[in-house]
């Protein structure tokens, strides 16, 4: 299928590692010209250096914090200053701490609202008025599964993504007139850092060990498997794409069957 991106211009926020990496790969290998983030700038010119070297694409590396409102302004100013228009926007940030409700006070509450709500604010703020004036473009909120059932011991996640996903509700409706879609894409249990670091986290709470949580967390899919970054990136860039010009305000499921919400 031919997911009409060549040439068009798309910005992965967070993406020196992981499912933003690899989204941002995925962009590329369509022939999209990618804007990448990352607070760290040799893990982020090196990504950029590994896509631009495989794809031949034209990468633009952006050292930007998810979390700092100017940097995201930032990150979408210099992908119009350098591509000129920007049609797909993929807004990630780092995954809030584990833990329990009673883990945490209100300083660590304010930074992971600023980290997973208000970073998704931001970011869609920056990035409409520009959509709007070039005629449209799509936004695609990277948040999690927890938005279909909650995981235990990840309260910030339970709760700040569905902020994200009742925003994204309304807001596609707010921006369609405009020709701009907004979807979320909600990733399970994927092989990243992300969640080899819950493992450990879980596996401490719980008195086992890594392995053995990541087995329990298999065993909950219907897969019976964790999935590779490539099978999240293939379905992200489908709902970012011109592919799906007529899937907005939607949630895409990417979890191997381990929601058994309906």
């Amino acid at each position: 299928m031919d997911l009409q991106l060549r040439d068009k211009v798309a910005v992965v926020m967070a993406a020196s590692r992981g499912l933003g990496a690899a989204a941002a790969r995925a962009f590329a290998e369509e022939g999209a010209h990618i804007v990448i983030s990352a607070r760290g700038a040799q893990a982020l010119h090196e990504t950029a250096q590994a896509i631009a070297h495989s794809t031949g694409a034209r990468v633009l590396p952006v050292i930007a914090d998810s979390a700092k409102a100017g940097d995201v302004q930032r990150l979408m100013d210099a992908a119009v200053q350098t591509f000129g228009r920007l049609d797909a926007l993929v807004v990630n940030a780092g995954g809030p701490p584990a833990g329990r409700f009673m883990d945490f006070d209100d300083v660590a509450w304010q930074q992971a609202i600023e980290l997973t709500l208000m970073s998704a604010v931001r970011a869609a703020r920056a990035a409409i008025p520009i959509m709007q004036q070039q005629g449209g473009g799509s936004i695609t909120f990277i948040t999690s599964v927890s938005i279909k059932h909650a995981l235990d011991n990840l309260i910030f996640s339970n709760s700040l993504r569905l902020a994200v996903a009742g925003m994204v509700k309304t807001l596609a409706r707010e921006v369609g007139p405009d020709n701009i879609r907004v979807n979320l894409i909600c990733p399970g249990y994927t092989a990243t850092d992300r969640v080899l670091a819950l493992a450990a986290a879980h596996a401490e709470r719980n008195g086992t060990t890594v392995e053995a949580e990541l087995a329990k967390s298999v065993a909950n899919t219907a897969l019976g498997r964790v999935a590779s970054v490539e099978e999240f990136a293939r379905p992200c860039v489908f709902l970012a794409s011109p592919a799906a010009g007529y899937i907005t305000g939607a949630a895409l499921i990417v979890d191997g069957g381990q929601s058994r919400a309906l």
